[in-house]
């Protein structure tokens, strides 16, 4: 009896304690349980803090399933400094993001999440016409016309269509450049451009919101138009979804979207000059050059990374941006960056959706003014800007992914 008696009161502490959560339950005493059958996350929402009804609730903005009307575009909400104005340039243009002009004119179009297609825009006196050129591409964001070819990347390759300018209507068949890419859709979506040396410069984004990866991820990289010779030249960089090349000083700048979910108003966004090969920004361990990652940052000192020249506000989403290279515009804004914040969709309240001006002094020093605004209401987006380009004209095209529309900016006393 009394072994008896000790085994019942040892199965009564076991289910003591398998109730309250410390061990498994065994000898009998635990009732079967069903395994629930978790959802896996999406990339985005990992780190969302889960006992935050409001963050709970945000999700990437999704962009309209099918684009604007011409006639419904925010044209009238949109402002601009004294004697620009602003016309619709091209509507129809389903999930339109980057932008690239051939020598004869056409103005090439990229999407990525809605549509994967590449489109072609021809000007015929006045009129334009949108040809598809590619379609059921994955995530193909990143383009470029160099020489009378189009470079297209997505997050597994690029591939070359060359003399396409003369074969709109039929396009040849894609050449393969460079098919080592990683694949992965976080940040894997690309802004590719050849630069003043070249080469063909593409980033490979970090493939998480925030971790420390391996020497495949977070870098800017560049290689010979026939894919060889691939090398990195920037260190420590999370995303960026836009680059340019100052005209005079031939520095690489370029915009960096920091990590999501460690506040509403924290990482800042970044604008970074790159003076020499090799530099690192930072990413993982140092957010907007002020700020060591609670998880990574760790025995890292920020003064050990390049500091942003700029910071460009909490989630502002900067993607696609140019130095203004033309004339019509007044010379304040020459040699200026023109760069887009596509708007927060994890804050709270919204802002940006916009075009900025950013003025470079001769020391690399960078101040930031509104030029393109108007975007936001109610604390809703109208429009989203994702790219712009300077026209041959001196004109500048704004992409709108979010109503499938191109706007154009152009200045007049």
């Amino acid at each position: 009896m009394q072994g008896s008696e000790a085994f019942r009161r040892f199965r009564l502490a076991a289910t003591v304690l398998a109730v309250a959560g410390f061990i498994a339950p065994q000898f009998g005493v635990a009732q079967e349980k069903k395994e629930e059958k978790k959802e896996e996350e999406p990339f985005w929402a990992i780190g969302r803090p889960k006992s935050n009804a409001d963050a709970m609730k945000m999700a990437p903005v999704p962009a309209h399933p099918i684009p604007t009307a011409a006639d419904k575009l925010p044209l009238d909400k949109i402002k601009l400094p004294k004697g620009f104005k602003v016309e619709v340039w091209a509507s129809g243009i389903l999930d339109a993001r980057g932008m690239r002009q051939g020598d004869k004119g056409t103005v090439f179009v990229s999407s990525l999440f809605v549509a994967g297609k590449i489109y072609a825009v021809t000007d015929k006196g006045g009129k334009r016409e949108v040809k598809t050129i590619a379609e059921k591409l994955f995530l193909p964001n990143g383009i470029e016309f160099h020489k009378g070819s189009l470079y297209v990347a997505t997050p597994k390759d690029i591939t070359r269509y060359d003399n396409i300018e003369a074969n709109l209507d039929n396009p040849p068949a894609p050449v393969m450049v460079y098919d080592k890419l990683p694949g992965q859709v976080p940040h894997g979506w690309k802004f590719i451009k050849v630069g003043p040396d070249g080469k063909l410069y593409f980033p490979v984004g970090a493939p998480c919101n925030i971790c420390d990866p391996s020497e495949a991820y977070a870098r800017i990289f560049r290689m010979n138009l026939d894919g060889s010779g691939v090398e990195p030249v920037v260190f420590g960089m999370r995303n960026t979804v836009g680059f340019d090349w100052h005209p005079k000083t031939k520095e690489l700048w370029f915009g960096d979207n920091q990590r999501d979910w460690l506040s509403e108003d924290m990482p800042l966004d970044e604008l970074n000059r790159v003076t020499k090969k090799g530099q690192h920004f930072g990413f993982p361990y140092c957010h907007s050059g002020i700020m060591a990652d609670p998880t990574y940052g760790w025995g890292k000192n920020c003064k050990d990374y390049v500091t942003p020249a700029l910071t460009l506000g909490a989630h502002a989403a900067p993607l696609g941006m140019r130095f203004y290279t033309g004339k019509m515009f007044p010379k304040k804004y020459h040699d200026a960056i023109f760069l887009t914040r596509h708007g927060p969709w994890n804050r709270t309240q919204k802002y940006a959706a916009d075009v900025v001006a950013v003025f470079i002094d001769s020391k690399g020093r960078a101040k930031m003014e509104p030029f393109l605004t108007g975007l936001v209401e109610n604390n809703q987006y109208l429009g989203r800007p994702a790219d712009v380009m300077v026209m041959k004209d001196g004109s500048l095209l704004v992409s709108d992914d979010h109503n499938g529309a191109i706007y154009r900016v152009s200045y007049g006393r």
